[in-house]
């Protein structure tokens, strides 16, 4: 094995153990959080480091990158989630290629989402994207506006929304941030209680490098974690 490879997944148990760690603060166990590992700046050598070490859940950022590497990669079990941006006419380079899309910010984004997985046969799982930190350069719906788009996406016939997703601004503390995570575990809560939703909400999205652990000690299913891998 070359170094790469070793620092990689020296990386790897490094960030697993924190999550633990992150975990069991909250009361829950290491199983209770998916790490997603972001790719955008690796080679698929390394993608390749990574399923073997067990660790299938990949996160791009660019809707043609999950296109092409789902093919370069094609017969290991990926599971593949769409991070980024999404627009409407690149959808087509996600689904029903990705397990998850996580950025799912308008009605108009998922009504495209839905249309193309019920030609492939399949149900998209999405999560709802919001901005609940209010930093303009965030995307994602404003909270106030969630229940009635989250209403009308979980109406849709080719979509799963199994969520919600939020980025944090970046911060050199993380815990000036756990407020923004707070909110959106607040906001799943209550949208479970008050939404008129096909199936409650389970996962939330949130946390990155510089504040993973934050994220799950307030509750985050889902960390999204590129940099902490591969530096």
């Amino acid at each position: 094995m070359d170094l790469d490879a070793q620092r990689v997944l020296a990386n790897l148990r490094d960030v697993t153990d924190r999550i633990a760690d992150a975990a069991a603060r909250s009361g829950r166990g290491p199983s209770d959080v998916r790490l997603v590992a972001v790719t955008k700046t690796v080679d698929v050598e390394t993608i390749r480091v990574l399923v073997e070490a067990g660790r299938t859940d990949i996160g791009e950022s660019r809707a043609q990158a999950v296109r092409d590497r789902a093919a370069e990669l094609a017969g290991l079990g990926i599971r593949w989630h769409m991070i980024g941006h999404l627009q409407r006419n690149k959808v087509k380079y996600v689904v029903p290629t990705c397990a998850m899309v996580h950025s799912v910010d308008s009605l108009a984004l998922a009504a495209e989402i839905s249309r193309r997985a019920e030609a492939a046969g399949v149900r998209a799982a999405c999560l709802l994207q919001v901005n609940t930190s209010g930093e303009e350069a965030k995307g994602g719906l404003a909270p106030a506006d969630a229940r009635p788009t989250a209403e009308a996406i979980a109406a849709l016939p080719g979509i799963n929304l199994v969520g919600l997703m939020t980025m944090a601004p970046l911060a050199e503390d993380p815990e000036t941030v756990r407020p923004v995570f707070a909110a959106l575990r607040e906001l799943r809560d209550r949208l479970n209680r008050e939404a008129r939703l096909a199936a409650p909400l389970a996962e939330l999205s949130m946390g990155m490098t510089q504040d993973f652990e934050v994220a799950v000690e307030e509750g985050a299913t889902i960390v999204r974690v590129g940099s902490a891998l591969f530096l």
